[in-house]
């Protein structure tokens, strides 16, 4: 099963690529509306991105955007609006963003705080927190700064990636940090583009000097992945994803660990995963902290009311931020199914039940969009308001599920 390139490192790379010396080549980068998004908003602040098929060619600049005033729109991509206010700030011009309605509603208020500690001109022309913003930008000298970090860590990610532009490199203190594994993903990055970060405790320290070009390999989506390895798991079938084994960057190749508690088989290798489900998809309930991989939780809560008894699944107060609020989206639909469903602040437990069918509420939302689509391998009549939401970041999603259920009725 080839899944696209991974949306985390994409973003990541076209960041660290704007920001280096030299000319870097992506290859194998998502190709979707958040990648497309981030890309058109480097070559709006004048970066040089020419996209092939099958890879990307970024030319760096050190010294930041190549023009003194820009409008850019961030689309819903998260990373966009979070990563490129602080890409341009590290530069010198008069910058604007703003983002679509879904992305306005999602916080930026920590990272916006942080920037102004550290002497960015920036203001919020709506609401306090949220896009739209204008940088001022007259590049960063640097020092100590705090953060929260406890409903994003894209908050701190973005400060890692901008901290080399800086005169003086950054100390960041974290007070809270959820989605521990992306900020691994960031250090790990930042290395391959010749930046090494020292942890002490709480503070990452991250030095100046800027990046190196380099060739970078994008590998396939972890996340994306977790839908086909969970029907797999749901039908009793297998599936074997190239390119995402023991090696991966991502955390959220550790849901494969949770299919495995519910009694699937999984295989893995440095360079592959393989999930075998048990005869009849049976699975077996089991409660499961996901704070570290909540993109994955919609996967898990879209199977759960196939189990043979509860699955609660715990700390994950972020999914509540994310494209919608994934935790009342997930009971909404789940009710809507005929499955007895109970949530709380941060949690959510899922009855066994037999769902029927239904429309799904996306809620714009292609995670939503993509996980009961998996509900559907098992019940027949399940239809999507909004299936084209998986553009986000994987416009050929149901045409690769159909394809994978072909493939196995043939078998």
């Amino acid at each position: 099963m080839e899944i696209p390139g991974s949306k985390s490192v994409t973003a990541r790379a076209l960041f660290l690529a704007a920001a280096a010396r030299g000319t870097t080549v992506l290859r194998g980068p998502l190709v979707s509306d958040d990648s497309e998004g981030f890309a058109e908003g480097l070559i709006t602040l004048g970066y040089q991105v020419e996209r092939g098929p099958d890879a990307w060619t970024i030319t760096g600049r050190p010294e930041g955007p190549a023009v003194n005033e820009a409008d850019v729109y961030c689309r819903d991509g998260a990373t966009t609006a979070r990563f490129l206010p602080a890409l341009a700030a590290a530069g010198h011009g008069l910058f604007r963003f703003d983002a679509s309605a879904q992305m306005r509603r999602r916080p930026l208020g920590p990272l916006t705080r942080a920037l102004r500690d550290l002497g960015v001109d920036l203001t919020h022309q709506e609401e306090e927190g949220h896009h739209p913003l204008t940088v001022r930008a007259a590049g960063i000298k640097g020092g100590q700064v705090t953060l929260d970090a406890g409903l994003s860590s894209q908050f701190l990610t973005a400060l890692l990636l901008l901290a080399p532009l800086t005169e003086e490199g950054l100390r960041i203190t974290v007070t809270d940090l959820v989605s521990v594994p992306y900020v691994e993903i960031t250090l790990v990055m930042m290395r391959r583009f010749g930046v090494e970060t020292v942890r002490e405790g709480d503070t990452f320290v991250v030095p100046p000097g800027g990046y190196r070009a380099t060739d970078y390999p994008v590998e396939p989506d972890a996340s994306t992945a977790s839908y086909f390895l969970a029907a797999a798991a749901l039908t009793g079938r297998r599936v074997t994803v190239p390119g995402l084994g023991a090696g991966s960057l991502q955390g959220d190749l550790r849901f494969a660990e949770v299919l495995r508690s519910m009694g699937a088989e999984v295989t893995l290798t440095r360079d592959s995963v393989t999930v075998t489900g048990a005869d009849g998809g049976r699975l077996r309930g089991l409660t499961v902290n996901m704070r570290d991989i909540s993109d994955t939780v919609p996967t898990l809560a879209a199977i759960a009311p196939f189990a043979d008894g509860p699955v609660r699944i715990e700390d994950v107060y972020n999914t509540r931020i994310k494209e919608c609020d994934r935790l009342d989206a997930c009971a909404e639909n789940l009710r809507a199914l005929g499955v007895p469903v109970a949530t709380g602040r941060d949690w959510i437990e899922i009855r066994p039940a037999r769902p029927a069918a239904a429309r799904i509420a996306c809620r714009g939302d292609h995670r939503i969009a993509m996980s009961f689509s998996v509900t559907g391998l098992r019940t027949p009549g399940i239809t999507l308001d909004d299936p084209g939401c998986v553009k986000k970041t994987f416009p050929g999603f149901h045409e690769a599920l159909a394809a994978l259920r072909t493939a196995w009725e043939t078998e």
